[in-house]
Order: structure tokens, then sequence, then C-alpha cells
């Protein structure tokens, strides 16, 4: 089987590298100069070719999802899928064909310390926080911030770029209700929210937020819950997680990042190819993500801008 990726930017890259240090048969192509059309030609001329990866900006997503459909090719689509409830609804329809055998990109599904708290009990927990934060004029040598999807007021900012902590806390604790989602803005980049918090209320009426930033000068990712028998402190970039209460322990599950998206990488070819997948808690095979993806797009739908940051953004 050949895989199709779509997108020549840093994640199209890492998707293509990694099927070649998985021993698959792949194909870079570039965004630019290529189309739904093309796509289209390929799939019927080219029986090999078995799936496409779709690392395009968040904007091409739902043409390249039809024709892979149509043709019956599963897909394994970057995250976010979508930034707004129509388009997302749109998309839904027309992957239907292949969703249960299409995948998301949400890897931190795979972070050992996300599986960890997917097998713990989480039924008496009161309160949840998820939160990210970096500088992003010091994300990578290199790269400018203004060059970037990101810096788009439609389909960028840190909400969409960095919106895998809403993805976790929607696994985790299925049902959220949405409320407030406030946001810092850029006077040089009208629209995009450079740090945001999203409150969040579960079914069982346990509270939470999310909150993801551009501007921490150190990286952090954190998960805090906060239960009648325990409490869970985890620091996803360590690796270390502390439980307090009932079976109190500190331990720590390192890791290797690359190892997430590869993991994520071989249940969809799984997928693709009718094998079983790895068993991992929360799958994010595309018909299964749908609760993510809509809470990703309502929260975008909803932002509030309360300020603006001064910081020089290049």
């Amino acid at each position: 089987m050949k895989v199709l990726v779509i997108g020549k930017g840093s994640i199209g890259t890492r998707h293509f590298n990694n099927l070649g240090a998985l021993g698959v048969a792949a194909e870079h192509i570039g965004w630019r100069g290529y189309s739904a059309a093309a796509l289209g030609e390929r799939l019927a001329a080219d029986p090999d070719v078995g799936a496409v990866v779709i690392a395009t900006a968040t904007q091409v997503r739902l043409e390249l999802i039809t024709v892979c459909a149509a043709a019956g090719v599963p897909f394994y689509v970057e995250k976010p899928v979508a930034f707004r409830a129509a388009d997302l609804a749109a998309i839904t329809v027309a992957a239907a064909p292949v969703a249960a055998r299409s995948v998301a990109g949400f890897m931190m599904r795979y972070h050992p310390l996300f599986r960890e708290l997917a097998q713990a009990d989480l039924s008496d927990s009161f309160g949840f926080a998820f939160e990210i934060g970096h500088d992003v004029t010091q994300w990578r040598q290199n790269w400018r911030f203004s060059q970037s999807y990101a810096a788009l007021p439609e389909g960028g900012g840190v909400l969409l770029d960095l919106c895998h902590e809403l993805d976790m806390a929607a696994a985790l604790f299925p049902g959220l209700t949405l409320g407030t989602v406030q946001c810092l803005g850029h006077a040089a980049y009208p629209g995009v929210d450079f740090a945001t918090r999203i409150e969040l209320v579960a079914p069982s009426g346990a509270m939470g937020a999310v909150a993801m930033d551009y501007l921490s000068p150190v990286f952090n990712r954190t998960v805090a819950i906060r239960g009648l028998r325990q409490t869970q402190d985890a620091d996803l970039v360590a690796s270390r997680c502390r439980i307090g209460g009932a079976g109190a322990r500190a331990f720590a599950l390192p890791f290797e990042r690359n190892e997430m998206f590869l993991s994520a990488m071989r249940d969809f070819l799984a997928l693709a190819e009718g094998r079983p997948t790895s068993g991992v808690e929360h799958l994010p095979r595309f018909d299964a993500v749908q609760e993510s993806c809509a809470l990703i797009a309502a929260a975008w739908e909803a932002r509030r801008f309360t300020g603006q940051i001064t910081k020089e953004i290049p």
C-alpha cells in the first residue's frame, strides 16, 4: 500500500518521515499547485494508493475528504478538523463512507500519562483543568509567526493550534457543556487569539477549564483533576504524575514525543488495511472524535476578546 501525504509543512514532513521509518511507501505532495481534482484523478488512476494524510491548512479539509471518501480511500486528517460547526457538519457527512477507517490527528491520546488518566476512575471528579503554554516566538528555528497559518484570523490562533487540550478534556469527560471563551488578542493580528481560557461543565456538574497561550516563557503542559478520593496532577512535558489521597504515589513515564505520532500512524495504517489496532483507550477514529471536533469548533465560534497583549510577535 502507498500513502499520499498532502502538505509540506512541518507536520506533513513529520508524517512523511514517520511513514518511511515504519517501512511504508509514501509520496509527499505540496498543496501549492495541487488540488482536490488532481487528488481525485490520482486515486482513480493509481490502485496502489490505499490511504491519504491531509496535513494542509485548516481551511483545506472538506474538498480533500470528499474526494477520499468518494474513492473509498481512508484518510488521516490533522487537527483541527474544522473551526466552524457548519463546516464540520459538511465534513462529517462527506466522510461517512470511510469514517470508521480514518483518523483525526489527536496524537495526545497516545501520551502515556493521558493513557493513565484514561484508565483511572474519574467518576467522582468535581474539578479539572488542562493548560498548555509556550513562547511562540521561540517555537522553531527559522520560523516566524507572521508567516505561519497560525497568524490567520480564519483558522489560526492559539485555540485551534493547541486544541489537543480540548480534545483530551472531551475524551476524559464526555458530554461537556461549553461556557465562556475569553481571549487576548494582538493589534498586529486582528481576530487571532494569543491566550484563551475556556470554561466547561461536565454532565456530573464537575467544573473545568482549558487554557492555552502563545506567551509563556517556559513550555508547560499540565492536567489537574480533583476528585473526592484522589487528586491527579500530571506534567505532560516532563511526563511525571503525582496522585494524592487514596493510593497516593508519584511516578514518571518517560517517552519520546514522536512516538505518539508513530503510534497514531500505526493505528491508522491498521484501520486502512483492516488489521487490529493497538487497543489505545481513546482511538482517534474519525467517527469517534465528533464530540471533540464539535467542541473545538463551538469554542472557536464563541470567542470573546477581553483585551490585547503588547509583546512583539514578528
